[in-house]
């Protein structure tokens, strides 16, 4: 996927070594059916007609789905097909990193982070969230705290100005940074796939259609580094006492 994953479990059991074996060999599948990168990916085989979509993968087609359903939920400016392209890395990299908090669950963990490229799934907490500041390398813009979050951000830092607005084709530019962040219930798979589109919007109409959600704030860096936000964003700072940094 062009990224790095890490994952931090605070309450491992005997079985949590043969876990983190089967969330590598799930997050492998993953990127050999999904990757961009790779030639014979199931989404770069179907991007070049040498595969139709019942040919592949059954989660292609759900993944497709998924993606058409983020469309109409944030006016089009998310898309599968950012610049012509099939890529619908806006939602599956989320997906990866709740494919891995899933199966952390599922054994038995209750108490732990993972991260894969700017997103992050935690469980339990509270937790300690760094938002590394897209102007000034080695800080953060904030760090946000509590318990069952969901952190997305996108921004130019790394990759510049990479992400396009699908009603225009070109990068959008309005933003340095956008972050969200979610309660317990709506996942970082969506979460993600709302911040890709909601920075494609522009910081105005970005915070505005944060606002309209329950349960997501925004905070967003613009390119002269000032720094906006949505109402409810204060409660999302860290709780007194001990917590967790992820």
């Amino acid at each position: 996927m062009g990224t790095v994953f890490s994952i931090t479990v605070r309450d491992p059991c005997p079985d949590t070594p043969a876990v983190l074996r089967d969330i590598t060999d799930r997050l492998h599948h993953i990127d050999a059916v999904f990757s961009t990168y790779r030639a014979d990916s199931d989404i770069s085989r179907l991007d070049r007609g040498e595969l139709s979509p019942d040919d592949c993968t059954p989660e292609v087609r759900e993944v497709l789905a998924a993606c058409r359903e983020v469309a109409e939920q944030t006016d089009g400016y998310f898309t599968e097909r950012p610049g012509g392209r099939l890529d619908p890395s806006g939602w599956v990299k989320g997906w990866a990193v709740e494919e891995a908090a899933r199966l952390l669950h599922a054994a038995g963990s209750r108490h732990f982070c993972v991260s894969g490229g700017g997103d992050v799934q935690t469980a339990g907490g509270p937790w300690r969230i760094g938002v590394a500041h897209p102007l000034q390398a080695g800080r953060l813009a904030a760090v946000l705290g509590g318990s069952g979050l969901a952190v997305a951000t996108s921004g130019t830092a790394e990759r510049g100005p990479h992400i396009l607005d699908p009603h225009t084709g070109r990068p959008a530019t309005g933003l340095a940074s956008l972050t969200l962040v979610t309660g317990p219930g709506i996942g970082i798979t969506r979460t993600d796939a709302w911040t890709t589109a909601a920075f494609a919007m522009g910081p105005a109409r970005a915070l505005s259609w944060v606002s309209g959600r329950p349960d997501v704030e925004a905070l967003a860096v613009l390119p002269d580094g000032t720094k906006r936000w949505t109402d409810g964003l204060p409660r999302r700072l860290p709780p007194s006492g001990p917590a967790d940094w992820c």
